[in-house]
């Protein structure tokens, strides 16, 4: 039963995405625009199917659900921090740091979460992946301990990662 509709809806969740995304940002939700969004929901992703990765083994949408929260607070603090930095400290006292972080990781989609949410915190950048995906180099605003920053990243969102798509 699951693959006999994976040929219209190869990521149904994407489906559903877009066409929720869709509706949203017509700013009219009707029953043509929910339509037109469901139907943008099976093209888009049908017409790329081809050049998406396989869908992870073992994915917990309840634990990433978690994590998305967490993540979203994190933002809203780091966005307090980063303002306050901003506004107290001239950039000559700045201490930005390039970190290396060994990864653990080895599914693609992980590791990509992990980059975008480290990206979307404000304060941190992830800059580079290494050749063999072992590593991501981060780049921090202000910190007098990169190790700390390092340790950090591996324990709030690696740890959390290996166990939503392990």
């Amino acid at each position: 039963m699951m693959k006999a509709y994976r040929w219209l809806l190869p990521h149904p969740l994407v489906t559903l995405l877009l066409a929720v995304v869709w509706t949203i940002l017509q700013n009219d939700i009707s029953a043509g625009m929910i339509v037109f969004g469901l139907i943008l929901g099976v093209i888009i992703p049908w017409g790329t199917s081809i050049w998406w990765p396989d869908t992870p083994q073992g994915f917990h949408m309840g634990r990433m659900i978690t994590y998305s929260l967490m993540v979203m607070w994190d933002i809203m603090v780091a966005n307090v921090q980063v303002a306050w930095i901003v506004l107290t400290r001239p950039n000559s006292k700045l201490r930005p740091a390039w970190i290396v972080i060994p990864l653990d990781l080895r599914q693609p989609e992980a590791i990509t979460v992990l980059a975008g949410t480290i990206t979307l915190t404000p304060g941190t950048v992830s800059a580079d992946l290494s050749n063999e995906g072992h590593s991501l180099l981060v780049h921090v605003l202000d910190t007098d301990d990169p190790d700390a920053v390092r340790d950090e990243i591996k324990q709030r969102y690696e740890r959390r990662l290996k166990e939503i798509f392990e």
